[in-house]
């Protein structure tokens, strides 16, 4: 499979896309952020 081929997903907190890994394999359903950066600041809000 090409990388163009994978799926993805915008994230919650920083609005980019992010496309699928390796390591989402069994839990892609559940990923919602692109990052453990996100993940971690997900309660502060992004100003636009």
């Amino acid at each position: 499979m090409r990388k163009s081929e994978l799926p993805q997903k915008i994230c919650e907190h920083c609005k980019r896309p992010f496309t699928w890994r390796k390591k989402w394999e069994r839990c892609w359903d559940e990923v919602r952020y692109c990052s453990e950066r996100c993940k971690r600041s997900k309660s502060s809000v992004v100003r636009s």
